[in-house]
């Protein structure tokens, strides 16, 4: 519903935003780790969490910590409350080299993720993952692992197969072939060697 907010900075507190649009005061949940300044104009990027009984906006410094955070909605189990706990006690770059080495002890400090919860974590994003590290250059413990590029060009080839009209499943067994028969290859080779089958 709401891409970004940008106004003045009315209130922060650990946890909590107040951000004073043309007169209206968004009162927006942030991550612990978010070093907003404490005046001034601001622009934030938000998530709009619609329930029966509440609605809740959220607020992150920046686009790609925002897409992580809804990233993390789509694992079965986790809620808003949990995966700003993860975004708040993981970094971006730390999250990574946890899900290419599949480190569940990384995501277990984080309170309330138990090895159940890591495992899901694990399972849901292992291929979505890759999207977040297109916007990681610097992460160098992944990328070191060998597992982020070749997934993050195997999730953008089923993008483009999705965006032909594919549906996801075929999508999905069309790249996983492709790229056994290719092994590294690039994008492009990938999606042709897909669409041939």
């Amino acid at each position: 519903m709401y891409e970004y907010l940008e106004g003045q900075v009315a209130q922060l507190t650990t946890g909590r935003l107040v951000l004073d649009v043309g007169g209206v005061g968004y009162d927006l949940l942030v991550p612990l780790s978010s070093l907003f300044p404490s005046t001034g104009k601001l622009r934030v990027w938000t998530h709009h969490v619609v329930r029966e009984d509440s609605q809740q906006l959220y607020a992150f410094a920046d686009r790609a910590t925002r897409d992580w955070f809804r990233l993390l909605l789509q694992v079965s189990g986790v809620g808003p409350k949990l995966a700003l706990g993860l975004v708040s006690g993981l970094g971006r770059q730390e999250f990574l080299a946890a899900m290419a080495s599949q480190d569940l002890s990384v995501l277990t400090r984080v309170k309330g993720v138990g090895r159940r919860t890591a495992e899901q974590i694990c399972l849901d994003l292992r291929e979505k993952v890759a999207l977040l590290a297109r916007d990681e250059p610097g992460d160098k413990a992944a990328l070191a692992r060998g597992a982020v590029p070749g997934v993050a060009r195997r999730e953008e080839a089923v993008t483009a197969l999705l965006s032909i009209g594919y549906s996801e499943k075929e999508a999905r067994k069309a790249v996983e072939r492709a790229a056994t028969d290719l092994g590294d290859a690039d994008l492009e080779q990938l999606v042709r060697s897909a669409l041939a089958g």
